[in-house]
Formats: C-alpha cells, sequence, structure tokens
C-alpha cells in the first residue's frame, strides 16, 4: 500500500499496520510492533489485528514535536 512514496499526512490510509506505520515512522518492524503495545500509544485491535488510526497518531506525534520545541 505505501510502496510509493507518501508526500503528506493526507495521503496516509486511515489505518496504519505495523509494516506501514514502520515505513512512515522510519523504524524496524519489531520496535514498531513494541511501540503499537505500551501503554498510551494510540493502537487499536480490530478482530486479530493491530492498527493505528491516523488522527490520533497525528495528535501523538505533534505533541511530542511541541514538547521538544519547548525544551
Amino acid at each position: 500500500m505505501l510502496e510509493s512514496i507518501i508526500k503528506n499526512y493526507d495521503e496516509l490510509p486511515l489505518f496504519l499496520n505495523a509494516k506501514n506505520l514502520s515505513k512512515v515512522l522510519g523504524l524496524s518492524e519489531s520496535s514498531v510492533y513494541e511501540l503499537m503495545h505500551e501503554k498510551g500509544f494510540p493502537s487499536i485491535c480490530i478482530g486479530s489485528r493491530l492498527v493505528v488510526p491516523k488522527e490520533p497518531l497525528y495528535r501523538e506525534q505533534a505533541g511530542r514535536s511541541q514538547t521538544l520545541k519547548a525544551l
């Protein structure tokens, strides 16, 4: 799905699986799985799939960048 280069936020799918999220965040899939299982990270289970909705992911990343700017 993300074989092409994503140029902006609007091109992301509504839900990202570990493979897609690893490409977006620039992390390995195993690191993304660990992140997705952390308490407080915006991942949800749909059946047996673990996915991350793009809206909460965006808010999470925006909040982290604001914290870094404040430091």
